[in-house]
């Protein structure tokens, strides 16, 4: 039998998910463990779930400090990604984000009460650009929140109406059925006539 085709997105469900983690977890490091004996590689494999918990790998008897040392030695980690001496780019990008950082921390200070001597013209107008920046932000998701909010009363709109008309109609059909003929208001000649004569 042919499997179906399976969407690649979060499971919503937290217990579908937690026993597709577990299988798919297990699966997972059966699959390394016999690529590794298969092929004579080294294998380190590491999965940290929602939880925060740790499942490790480290194949052919090796620890997974090794592995690791190995990977920096074979990737040159030691000499570019190391802690001491970024590349060139990073450096630079690393500053700009301490500048922004510190930028907010100040902005913050000052919305939260602090004093606004603090903050340079540059610093302020950054700041107004950035407030700009969350305002449009915050008024598009109000917008789209407003526009779900118009669109389920719309809906529901539709389903009253429909709920309505077929209310209406049940009311007309019974109608219908106990339709009783109309009281005679007008009596009749020969009853008169009738009447006239009994009272001679």
């Amino acid at each position: 039998m042919a499997r179906g085709k399976i969407q690649m997105r979060r499971i919503e469900n937290p217990v579908h998910r937690q026993v597709t983690f577990c299988k798919r977890r297990a699966g997972l490091l059966k699959k390394a463990n016999e690529l590794s004996v298969l092929c004579d590689a080294d294998i380190g494999l590491m999965i940290f779930s929602t939880h925060g918990k740790l499942y490790e790998l480290a194949t052919n008897g090796r620890s997974m400090e090794g592995l690791i040392e190995r990977y920096r030695k074979a990737s040159g980690g030691d000499e570019v990604g190391g802690e001491g001496n970024p590349p060139p780019g990073l450096k630079q990008e690393i500053l700009m984000l301490k500048q922004e950082i510190e930028l907010l921390q100040k902005g913050l200070s000052y919305i939260s009460g602090g004093e606004m001597g603090t903050l340079t013209l540059n610093e302020l107008h950054a700041l107004e650009r950035q407030l700009e920046i969350w305002m449009r932000e915050i008024r598009s998701a109000k917008m789209e929140i407003m526009c779900q909010e118009i669109q389920l009363l719309k809906k529901k709109e539709g389903i009253l109406i429909a709920a309505n008309e077929f209310l209406q109609g049940k009311i007309e059909e019974q109608n219908g059925i106990f339709n009783v003929p109309p009281i005679l208001t007008e009596i009749p000649q020969s009853l008169t006539i009738q009447n006239e004569i009994f009272q001679f």
